[in-house]
């Protein structure tokens, strides 16, 4: 599937001439700046070194201090304290992180953590869970990245005599639960100046707010910094403002100061990198940390992220380790099987949607399953499965596409669903699945353009090959960590040929090139382009062509004749 290549607008020439003359670096540094809304030197500075004194006063979001003063009467009466949850990475470091704070730093030992089992009682907070809390003894629940939709379960709490503080990163609906403290920026009415902090990035504001309101040192919440950091690169929340410092300075404890629970995983996974990056976390850590809620329990993620050194870390780590292997060949099963479906279909080519259903399909894999049919499919998606007589399932969306208003046309036929433009869950009886199949197709078809049913490579800007080398790297690497809102730069490179016949496919429809520009004498560089092994006639055959492409350190490649080892080509697209 060839994807558009995007480049963005020229940027305004005298701030362009304004920051190069403050920086005095390469012309392209200067673009990729400005289009990251950097525009003076004092803001690059920041930018370039990110550190704790650019964090925001965490009083400043709004019922922090009710949340502070709820959570100091607990402290000073002996309750009891519950700390709960999601399954998901966001949820589990969010756990892992405020109970660890609770009962290492302030000493509290009223204190448990719950997770929800996602097959019986679903995302977030459940009826469950507030009778496991009834029947416990405990008066006030902590709810982290989950509640701010929880009006009937947070009543019934109340009714039992149970306190309830929130601290979710998620849309608040039109009502919200009565709590103590409803710790959410994207309130309308919260002053908090960032507003995309995850769920586990929440807590750590409220753990640094009871360090400030105790007088403790700061890096007493800060040591949970790693964990912050992994729960925004999972999340997949904007790299931007807060979450860019925490994820930068959470990457580095995460190397020098090394949970158990973390090292162990990441000598289980066989991780073999000087210094994880977040797309380490993304693919080594976050999957395996996953696997316990999608395939079994949650809890034993938290065991692991909590787990002083010992055998318990190192039990925990191979539990979710084989959980992941299980999970990554469910995703590779079903995903198989749903492309065979789409193939049968002899209709499917002309509709915009993609709708597959089959009840032995495994719950915990099925939103995976839709991300990888629209690496084939480019479409909108949705994949269902049946578990305890309903069928549920994930949605995923394209690039522009809302994905909700298309299953908000369809509510009628759910007994619920929920999500945001680009993800959803549902949950709906069977004898509606073919329905809902046809009233989905026409609810995308009504709204989706031509253009969002093209796959969009968003490329920075064009630049030589010629004049990559390892200084260029060198600079380049300040700009991470990497993820939405601030991804590693593309850039586009022309005319480009193979250098000593270097085209071959690897892996699984994989291609791998040695390329350079000959007429400018570069150095040759390895690259590889994901799932493009059907380009390789083309390839072959052509004298030139161009690369989108992102650069990256290899620090496995060996050395050979003129290729340059220490960097290669990640490419998004080739332009023939």
């Amino acid at each position: 599937m060839n994807r558009k290549i995007v480049l963005p607008p020229p940027v305004n020439p005298e701030l362009f001439q304004e920051l190069k003359s403050a920086l005095g670096i390469r012309d392209v540094f200067v673009e990729l700046l400005i289009q990251r809304g950097i525009h003076t030197f004092d803001e690059a500075r920041a930018f370039f070194r990110p550190s704790e004194d650019q964090l925001h006063d965490p009083f400043l979001m709004k019922d922090m201090h009710r949340a502070v003063q709820r959570i100091e009467k607990a402290l000073e009466t002996g309750e009891k304290i519950l700390v709960y949850g999601d399954y998901d990475v966001d949820g589990t470091t969010a756990v892992a992180a405020f109970y660890s704070f609770l009962r290492d730093k302030l000493h509290h030992p009223e204190l448990a953590y719950y997770i929800p089992d996602r097959y019986t009682e679903g995302y977030g907070v459940s009826f469950r869970g507030i009778e496991f809390a009834k029947e416990n003894g405990f008066t006030l629940i902590v709810a982290l990245d989950c509640g701010v939709k929880s009006v009937d379960k947070i009543a019934k709490a109340k009714s039992y005599g149970i306190d309830f503080i929130v601290c979710d990163h998620h849309l608040p609906g039109d009502e919200l639960p009565d709590t103590v403290a409803m710790l959410n920026p994207k309130q309308a009415d919260c002053p908090y100046p960032y507003k995309e902090l995850s769920g586990c990035g929440i807590g750590l504001k409220l753990m640094t707010a009871l360090c400030m309101k105790r007088s403790l040192p700061f890096d007493w919440a800060y040591e949970y910094l790693d964990l912050a950091a992994i729960s925004a690169c999972a999340d997949i929340v904007p790299l931007t403002g807060e979450n860019r410092i925490i994820t930068a300075l959470g990457l580095k404890r995460i190397q020098s100061t090394m949970r158990p629970g973390i090292a162990a995983l990441l000598e289980k996974a066989q991780f073999l990198h000087k210094s994880p990056e977040v797309e380490d976390v993304v693919f080594v850590i976050a999957p395996r940390i996953n696997a316990a809620g999608r395939l079994k329990h949650g809890k034993s993620a938290v065991e692991l992220l909590i787990a002083a050194p010992g055998e318990l870390a190192d039990f925990n780590a191979e539990l979710l380790n084989t959980q992941n292997k299980d999970r990554r060949e469910l995703d590779k099963l079903i995903t198989a099987e749903a492309l065979s479906l789409i193939e049968k279909d002899s209709d499917y080519i002309h509709k915009k949607s993609t709708v597959v259903f089959q009840p032995h399909w495994h719950k915990g894999v099925v939103g995976i399953v839709a991300s990888r049919l629209i690496e084939t499919h480019y479409r909108p998606t949705v994949v269902l499965t049946e578990s305890n007589g309903k069928v549920t399932g994930s949605a995923r969306s394209v690039k522009g596409f809302d994905l909700y208003a298309a299953m908000e046309a369809c509510a009628d036929l759910f007994d619920n669903f929920g999500g945001h433009m680009h993800a959803a869950g549902v949950t709906m009886p069977p004898e509606h699945v073919e329905p809902f199949k046809i009233r989905f197709e026409q609810a995308v078809a009504e709204r989706i353009t031509e253009e969002q049913r093209i796959p969009v490579v968003e490329a920075d800007a064009r630049f030589p090959l010629s004049e990559l080398n390892e200084s260029f790297f060198n600079l380049l690497r300040q700009f991470a960590p990497f993820g939405p809102g601030n991804m590693n730069p593309v850039f586009i490179s022309e005319p480009l040929a193979i250098y000593n016949q270097g085209l071959r496919i690897v892996g699984e429809n994989h291609l791998q090139m040695q390329v350079w520009n000959a007429t400018a004498g570069s150095t040759a560089f390895k690259a590889i382009a994901f799932k493009q092994a059907h380009r390789y006639p083309q390839i072959e055959n052509a004298p030139h062509f161009q690369l989108c492409y992102s650069v990256r350190e290899n620090v496995f490649a060996p050395s050979e004749d003129r290729i340059f080892k220490s960097l290669d080509l990640d490419v998004k697209e080739i332009m023939i």
